[in-house]
């Protein structure tokens, strides 16, 4: 008969429990790491996103320790968060990057267009866009169509838009100029009004140079482009001093502009920056900071301009053609639907397209190439309308 010794038994013993410890304890790491994920991925997460937004783009504008007592609330933590993560589908547009930028970048692509050229009092820049079915030599002079691009008053560059550019200069048969303009913090929306103002001032003088009618010009504008086109023929109208641009030069210019195309544009800003509220961006964007503060906004706001014309001002705003998606968050149809009736109310021509299932970076991403999903929907509602403007029926 076989006899364990007792040492021997105690060891099993004690290996034992210690085995069946740190199984429990396993289990028990499992059981807390799984809440602290969920807490990590709920809390965590949103809060590091929102902050890290904040603090690269603006703390609220709050005085002291309430800024971040403001910056801290979970209403506006989560709906930053959700607003920044929107952001990634901008991934999708990666092919198109590289596509504008080896296109713009490929010399042989100048025989389109003259690149750079030199125009206003800051010495800004701008690409001309020559139509591919007229030669440069032809003796009639095409159409000028002035694009402005957006990006919130605070980023875009021409260069982006060169595809875009070409593409609106073969469809509309017209010359196409696309110039930059400061943005904030360069510049703010004055100084982005003064820009294009000067842009529409060399066009006048330099219509005989690059085979263009200066007296035939339609400004289109995306987003914050739109707002800054209507803002800029209003000034024009009122003859604002501050453009620093003699009286009668402006009324010559406001006689040749045949009208404007907004694309998702922004023409009340008290009503945008209260979307913004909404989204919990409005200390993020760039908006209230490119127009000095709150206080500034019926100043560029066109609405509010619109509501202070006269009838004699009132008979010299063009018309308008307006076109929004309605999928698009971050400028509500809504901003082109109310424009559109106050127009109509003020008795400006003005013709409404609210396309289905556009956002706001497709109404342009889709104008740069043809194989784009919503490129030939777009442009034939700009395309029905334009011949009108342009008189080119």
């Amino acid at each position: 008969m076989k006899f364990d010794c007792p040492k021997k038994r105690s060891k099993h013993i004690k290996a034992g429990l210690v085995s069946r410890l740190i199984c429990k304890m396993s289990g028990l790491k499992y059981h807390i790491t799984l809440p602290v994920a969920v807490g990590v991925l709920l809390v965590g997460l949103p809060y590091s996103i929102s902050l890290t937004a904040q603090w690269i783009y603006g703390w609220p504008n709050k005085p002291g320790y309430k800024k971040y007592i403001e910056a801290l609330k979970p209403r506006r933590i989560y709906c930053l968060t959700r607003a920044v993560m929107e952001t990634l589908k901008y991934l999708q547009y990666g092919r198109l990057y590289f596509q504008w930028k080896s296109w713009y970048q490929n010399d042989e692509n100048r025989k389109h267009y003259e690149k750079g050229i030199t125009f206003g009092r800051r010495g800004n820049k701008l690409d001309l866009y020559y139509p591919p079915v007229l030669a440069k030599s032809a003796d009639v002079p095409t159409p000028l169509v002035v694009f402005i691009y957006g990006g919130a008053w605070g980023s875009g560059d021409r260069s982006i838009y060169c595809l875009l550019a070409r593409q609106m200069a073969e469809e509309l048969r017209a010359t196409v100029i696309c110039p930059d303009y400061l943005t904030y913090p360069k510049g703010n929306a004055l100084g982005m009004v003064q820009d294009i103002a000067d842009c529409l001032v060399w066009a006048q003088e330099n219509g005989h140079n690059f085979n263009f009618d200066k007296d035939n010009i339609v400004l289109v504008g995306h987003s914050a482009g739109a707002h800054l086109c209507v803002l800029t023929t209003l000034f024009l109208i009122d003859a604002r001093e501050e453009l620093f641009i003699e009286a009668s030069k402006q009324r010559d210019i406001t006689l040749v502009i045949r009208g404007v195309i907004g694309l998702s544009g922004v023409y009340n800003i008290m009503d945008h920056y209260e979307h913004e509220q909404k989204r919990a961006v409005e200390y993020v964007s760039t908006m209230h900071k490119a127009m000095n503060g709150v206080e500034n906004f019926p100043y560029y706001s066109p609405t509010h301009l619109l509501h202070k014309f006269g009838q004699d001002k009132l008979n010299r705003v063009p018309p308008f053609i307006l076109l929004h998606g309605t999928s698009d968050i971050i400028v509500p149809v809504e901003s082109s639907l109310k424009f559109s009736e106050l127009l109509t109310l003020l008795s400006v021509k003005v013709s409404l397209y609210l396309l289905p299932s556009i956002d706001h970076t497709e109404m342009v991403t889709d104008l740069m190439t043809s194989d784009r999903r919503f490129y030939h929907p777009i442009y034939s509602c700009i395309k029905q309308e334009y011949p009108k403007l342009a008189g080119t029926c």
